[in-house]
């Protein structure tokens, strides 16, 4: 499990509650107390980052330990970003009694399924490629996994559509030298009061033209390049959490499946909150041995995954203390 922290890229994913965000942590201070320069990124619209920290978390990296950034992505931020670019190219273009229009649009487009998914991968997509960035390790603390699942699939569908619109833009291009070739003079012939001498629809047409499959052009590659991140084993891992209890065992395993056919590559499965072996009591004796029977299966289940895992702690977990501990255990299972 040691080569997990060794490369770029690593994802912490799972079902709502299993502890993703503070196996996430964990892994960012034991990585940074070995030298390596680290980033943890909350992409949970319910952020809970900041509260295992125990300090207040942005939309930017803030230093937490040496060689240690955290932030929490608002994917609401990214959303109203994204949506300004797109009205500011627009209004270059389209006429002033228009925008009231597509300001409207757009501020219906807030709420639109799949607008944060979006807007959200293309700050992923940005931080996956940026080999500038001054960090050896991000490691992404992710939604539950059926988030997960559509955020890290999202490329092909959004290459799908910018090539839909790729090809529409290219008809229309066509359509308009048809349309040039074979009305003489573009009608100026006929003088009407919206003819303006001094104006050439089709060039500002193919300027438009231009300008969109370029943005489109750019956001396509953006996509691959990170979903080629994504799928290269000696830069990115996927390590799954759950605990040992029915259902995030069957969605841990239907996830598993789901990554491994999309070719990402997944590394490991970490069992939290197991109960220790001195915990004491008849209530915790019965949920042991219902226990047992679930770390069988999952044994099971992932023989072909490493399985380090972590014990049922006493208290919460919050504070810089409490994770260099858990980063301890982290070390001995082998990270």
């Amino acid at each position: 499990m040691q080569a997990v922290l060794n490369r770029r890229l690593l994802w912490v994913g799972g079902k709502g509650g299993v502890g993703k965000t503070t196996v996430a942590a964990s892994l960012a201070v034991l990585a940074a107390s070995r030298g390596k320069r680290v980033l943890v990124v909350s992409t949970d619209p319910a952020h809970s980052l900041g509260d295992v920290f125990d300090r207040s978390l942005g939309d930017a990296p803030q230093r937490l330990l040496p060689n240690l950034d955290a932030m929490e992505i608002d994917p609401d931020i990214e959303v109203e970003a994204h949506l300004q670019r797109v009205t500011q190219q627009m209004r270059r273009y389209a006429a002033p009694e228009m925008m009231q229009e597509l300001e409207r649009q757009m501020r219906l487009t807030r709420q639109s399924p799949g607008t944060q998914e979006a807007a959200l991968l293309e700050r992923l997509a940005r931080l996956m490629i940026d080999d500038t960035a001054p960090y050896d390790l991000i490691i992404f603390d992710t939604a539950p996994t059926g988030h997960t699942l559509r955020l890290l699939t999202l490329p092909e569908a959004m290459a799908a559509w910018t090539d839909g619109l790729l090809a529409h833009n290219r008809k229309s291009a066509e359509l308009g030298k048809v349309l040039d070739h074979l009305t003489p003079k573009r009608g100026r012939d006929v003088a009407t009061p919206f003819d303006d001498p001094s104006e050439d629809p089709l060039n500002d047409l193919d300027e438009r033209t231009r300008e969109v499959a370029t943005t489109l052009i750019n956001r396509r590659r953006l996509f691959h390049q990170a979903r080629r991140r994504i799928e290269d084993t000696t830069a990115c891992s996927f390590l799954f959490v759950m605990t040992p209890e029915r259902l995030p065992i069957l969605e841990t395993d239907r996830a598993v499946r789901a990554l491994e056919e999309a070719h990402i590559p997944v590394v490991g499965t970490l069992v939290n909150r197991v109960i220790p072996t001195d915990a004491d009591g008849a209530f915790l004796q019965a949920r042991r041995e219902q226990e047992a029977s679930y770390l069988a299966r999952i044994d099971t289940l992932f023989a072909r995954f490493p399985r380090p895992s972590l014990p049922w702690l006493p208290t919460d977990v919050q504070g810089i203390e409490v994770l260099e501990m858990l980063a301890g255990k982290l070390e001995q299972q082998g990270f």
